[in-house]
């Protein structure tokens, strides 16, 4: 049996190998409890290597290929491959004497190493305060355009040393702007991957810098939507509508507009959503869309006033367009508003005015003697006005139909047009979350809204006919006013959720989803969800039964969730960092997660992830505020927070392993993996509906055989002794 002292001392040794180039590896052990330094001279000497201090320990894994540093020597685990290589700081030196002195060849090759180099933080660092960074902007600046491959090569470590987020975007001068612009309006005559990291920079220039203004002034709106109509290249298309997203945020209110009016053209909506979307792509669509819808908010925040005499034409024109039969008297009408009549559209209490009121009831106005004051409330504000006026221009037939079907009626189950399409958009206005900035990880784009001129226009259209048509379905009255929206509301979200491709391919589905079709969903999944009602005390001991077998199956789904894996994106001090992802996933024996960088759509075996955390070595789960990557976030965005989760460990000297799940779902899978794994309960909200959900299955199934039978909530009494025992059976 092996001391408890002994095992305490080799915790901290881990067994490594380390290569070098055209030598025979070293198989050594590592304390991780001494300096590397002092190990580094130990290697350097096996090797006789006299100038150590120009050496460093480098991972060598193909997705892990940074510089061992006392801040991140606890990845290093047994079996790890280390690789010998000149320090950070030899490198960069070496690599600022090859820029400064070197031939145009030697340039290039440095350079093209210089981006794989720059990823890694530790050598940025280096080479940023050797002024290396000052070397590249000059380049950048004064290199020729013919040589394609110095300014390839140089644009791209840029961009990676500033994703390090350690200089400010104020750094780089207006001549180092300018030079990106001209890449950028002249695409054609530079390589793509120039004009992928002239994007990528202006986009941080707008967003981080006082130089924004510059890049607002020369980058022309068409420069980018002619771009995005010939180039090919998915990463450019989607830096570009990043840039173009930037200079949105960034504008005035009437700039915003001139921006949403060009882009709603038909060959530049077309562009817009190409072919191929990418997750990033789908990204920056949905910023785009929610900017562009962002342009009501000040409608639905804007209250009818008394003054505004569009507003009060509008009334009248749906008055106008809905009892056009009535031409003569409301023609009489109007002569006299037109004379000097008070009122919103005719709304006053005297003389001919009068007859008006009967109009705006049949229309469905809450407020039939003054129809403006429906439009105070905000949201939807004067932005309901805008819909229904549209609805009445655009779909008269229809519109007509609706007011006279309803108007005509002679029992109570009319469907107030005015009063269901003003709360209709306030619905609509709460779905698509108008006036809230975008998600920072959200997918939620939706391409019919890049498929039409007026695209919340005609989805209003659409909902307003399907409202009317499950009013009827409901047979509603009045006092079925929030039922009928219940269902509405869902019949949307149902539609949304399957992605229709254009406006028509919304109004095909939705009219698939009847008020009957709603029911018949909402009964199933009711039916799948409802805890048993029965208090019976037999049912209750069933389920204390059963209870355990119920959480040891959750349990395992969820281990087997993360022996799956899951794709998270990168984030640097709380921001998500644009296409980098790692990926974490469960060795099946669920002693080991093994974790690693990868791309975006490969899943990575066990063996291509290089990092392993063993799971006794766990210590706590964090979530929320509580984890050290969010202490950090500038933005504090609850969204992005509460996705949020850490791992800590046993040892003091490892960092904690920190995880952003891409949805809700995943976060609750992870943490309640974790803390199965731990030994601990499953507290999320979704193990507790997966149990009631999977509970209240299992006990309708062990009770099918006693359907229509009446379970008393007691057991029956026992029945008294009876007189005597001579009980007798004859056969």
């Amino acid at each position: 049996m092996i001391p408890k002292k002994m095992t305490v001392r080799d915790a901290h040794i881990v067994k490594i190998a380390v290569e070098r180039e055209n030598h025979m590896a070293q198989l050594i052990n590592l304390d991780q409890r001494h300096p590397l330094a002092s190990k580094i001279q130990e290697i350097c000497n096996g090797w006789s290597i006299s100038d150590h201090q120009h050496y460093a320990l480098q991972f060598c894994e193909t997705n892990n290929m940074k510089y061992v540093t006392e801040k991140n020597r606890n990845e290093i685990k047994n079996g790890s491959v280390l690789r010998l290589q000149y320090s950070p700081s030899k490198t960069a030196s070496d690599a600022l004497e090859t820029l400064i002195n070197g031939s145009t060849h030697d340039k290039a090759q440095r350079l093209k190493e210089l981006t794989s180099l720059s990823m890694d933080h530790t050598f940025a660092l280096e080479f940023i305060k050797e002024k290396g960074l000052d070397i590249l902007i000059k380049m950048i600046e004064d290199v020729n355009q013919k040589d394609e491959e110095i300014l390839k090569y140089s644009l791209a470590s840029f961009v990676e040393l500033m994703e390090h987020g350690t200089v400010s975007w104020e750094v780089p001068e207006n001549s180092f702007v300018a030079r990106n612009i001209e890449i950028v309006r002249n695409f054609q005559k530079y390589p793509t991957k120039c004009g992928e990291s002239a994007l990528s920079n202006l986009e941080n220039i707008v967003q981080s810098s006082s130089k924004y203004v510059l890049v607002a002034e020369d980058i022309k709106l068409q420069d980018l939507l002619r771009l995005l109509q010939e180039v090919n290249s998915p990463v450019m298309r989607q830096n570009a509508i990043a840039l173009l997203n930037a200079l949105f945020m960034k504008a005035e209110e009437p700039r915003k507009r001139t921006i949403a009016h060009t882009i709603s053209a038909k060959q530049y909506r077309l562009a817009l959503i190409g072919n191929g979307l990418s997750t990033e792509m789908t990204h920056q669509l949905y910023v785009l869309q929610t900017l562009t819808l962002g342009l009501l908010e000040k409608r639905m925040r804007m209250k009818m006033n008394a003054q505004d005499q569009d507003a009060h034409e509008k009334i009248k024109e749906l008055r106008r367009i809905a009892f056009d039969d009535y031409a003569g008297t409301l023609s009489h009408n109007d002569e006299h508003i037109r004379r000097g009549g008070s009122g919103s559209g005719g709304g006053g209490s005297g003389g001919g005015n009068v007859n008006f009121s009967q109009y705006y009831k049949k229309l469905g106005f809450k407020c039939d003697i003054n129809p403006a004051q429906d439009f105070i409330e905000t949201p939807p504000g004067i932005l309901a006005l805008d819909c229904m006026v549209y609805f009445a221009r655009n779909y008269t037939q229809q519109y007509t139909k609706i007011v006279h079907e309803n108007s005509c009626r002679a029992d109570e189950h009319e469907c107030p047009f005015g009063r269901t399409s003003i709360e209709l958009v306030k619905v609509l206005c709460d779905i698509l979350r108008i006036g809230e900035p975008p998600a920072e990880q959200s997918g939620d784009f939706q391409p019919m809204f890049f498929t039409h001129d007026l695209p919340f226009e005609e989805f209003f259209c659409i909902c307003v006919i399907t409202l009317n048509r499950t009013w009827k379905d409901m047979r509603a009255t009045a006092e079925d006013f929030q039922k009928v929206f219940s269902v509405v509301r869902e019949q949307i979200q149902r539609t949304l959720k399957l992605r229709p491709e254009n406006l028509e391919d919304f109004r095909s589905k939705i009219a698939l989803l009847t008020y009957q079709q709603i029911t018949t969903l909402r009964q199933q999944e009711r039916t799948s969800k409802e805890e048993c009602d029965s208090t019976a005390s037999a049912i209750v001991k069933l389920k204390e039964k059963i209870s355990p077998q119920i959480v040891e199956l959750i349990k395992q789904q969820r281990l087997s969730f993360l022996v799956e894996g899951t794709r998270f994106s990168k984030y640097l001090r709380g921001t998500r960092t644009k296409d980098k992802f790692w990926y974490a996933r469960l060795s099946p024996n669920h002693k080991v997660i093994h974790y690693g960088d990868c791309d975006e759509k490969n899943i990575p075996t066990l063996e291509e992830l290089p990092k392993k955390l063993p799971i006794i070595d766990i210590k706590q789960l964090l979530e929320g505020k509580e984890c050290p990557h969010m202490k950090e976030t500038r933005t504090r965005k609850s969204q992005t927070v509460n996705l949020a989760f850490s791992i800590t460990f046993e040892s003091v000297d490892h960092s904690t392993l920190d995880f952003v799940a891409p949805d809700e779902s995943v976060f609750n899978y992870w943490t309640d993996g974790i803390n199965a794994l731990l030994g601990q309960e499953m507290c999320s909200k979704q193990k507790k509906e997966d149990f009631d959900t999977l509970l209240s299955m299992e006990i309708k199934l062990r009770l099918l055989d006693t359907e229509g039978v009446d379970i008393s909530k007691d057991p029956p009494p026992i029945p008294e002794d009876p007189e005597n025992y001579d009980f007798c059976f004859e056969s």
